[in-house]
């Protein structure tokens, strides 16, 4: 984009887009945007309450502001381009933030302002021009500003939208002419407005899950509902999936996991020996054995790893005796989670 200045008799001075971190610190950036908080945000005002604030964590926030309804925005700036650390350190902050209760908020915005009089909740109502004051922190906000904001924090700002973490960003541009008058250009790339969510997917019937898979799918998972079933292990439906079971009195072990294939695990069967949610949290089972089931399921030649546990990735038609195998090690697991029972 190229911008111009309109002189007397229509005469066109051009604006030169300046790199900003060529001549500029970060705190020039802090400054402007201290000074001229409504363009933090393209939907309504802001109030500054403090500068380079420090959090628990001995992070500090460029800006930290309120909106209109009292929610508090963690401003982020980066000179250059705002990259996959930009938007760690602002989660970082956020969730700091969110701990911080209306008397911790007054303490920054008094030192801020160097003024321990102040009531924050009053200046608040004052500035936003409103009859009653509201609840101060009851929801939190990010907002990125860089020259550049990278694919990689756009796409991750996305999803944090969708997942009900409001999140902007903004990039902004430098011009100056040739009698050094500057113009600061924003631009919102990500808006913190979540797309509507996908209305989450009821729990599926075995019937539509069978219906789903493919004639691999079937010849496996089959057989594994069909041992669920003459164990006598409940199995739990969800809506990608299945999981068997060992139940007690008032609680349960699961150890294997049944997936959909258009879910994000593939038409699949996991194991669920290691890690904080599997046997290994649960079961009083003694870690060399958990650890000797894990290698016999590695054994069958069925598995590959994934993070802490083992996927069946079922493309092909197992053989009968990789079938038998499998269906063996099950056995194994559910005897020995029954054997040792829950950890006290």
């Amino acid at each position: 984009m190229r911008i111009f200045q309109i002189q007397p008799k229509d005469t066109f001075v051009e604006f030169e887009l300046t790199p900003f971190e060529d001549e500029h610190e970060e705190v020039v950036l802090e400054d402007w945007l201290e000074s001229n908080p409504d363009a933090i945000l393209k939907k309504g005002e802001v109030l500054v309450i403090g500068r380079q604030v420090r959090t628990d964590l001995d992070g500090y926030i460029d800006l930290l502001c309120l909106d209109r309804q009292g929610n508090v925005i963690v401003v982020e700036l980066k000179r250059g381009t705002a990259s996959r650390n930009a938007i760690g350190q602002a989660l970082e902050y956020v969730s700091s933030v969110a701990g911080f209760d209306a008397q911790r908020l007054e303490e920054i915005f008094r030192c801020y302002r160097k003024n321990s009089s102040l009531v924050l909740a009053e200046c608040h109502r004052n500035h936003f021009g409103l009859d009653r004051s509201v609840h101060l922190n009851k929801d939190q906000r990010i907002v990125i500003v860089g020259q550049q904001i990278t694919p990689e924090v756009k796409q991750t700002a996305e999803f944090l939208n969708n997942k009900g973490l409001r999140v902007t960003c903004v990039e902004f541009k430098l011009f100056e002419d040739n009698s050094e008058n500057r113009l600061l250009a924003f631009e919102t790339v990500i808006d913190e407005d979540p797309a509507t969510p996908s209305p989450p997917r009821p729990p599926l019937t075995e019937d539509e899950f069978m219906a789903a898979l493919d004639e691999n799918g079937r010849n496996v998972l089959a057989k594994i509902l069909d041992f669920g079933k003459q164990r006598s292990l409940p199995i739990w439906w969800g809506s990608v999936g299945f999981a068997l079971r060992v139940e007690f009195d008032k609680a349960y072990v699961v150890f294997c996991y049944g997936y959909l294939p258009d879910c994000r695990y593939g038409q699949s069967f996991y194991t669920s020996l290691l890690g904080d949610y599997g046997v290994e949290a649960k079961s009083a089972m003694p870690e060399e054995m958990i650890r000797d089931l894990h290698k016999q399921a590695i054994d069958t030649g069925l598995f590959s790893s994934s993070g802490k546990n083992l996927k069946f990735p079922i493309s092909r038609r197992p053989t009968e005796t990789e079938l038998n195998l499998l269906l063996g090690w099950c056995e194994s697991v559910e005897k020995a989670i029954r054997e040792y029972g829950l950890k006290s």
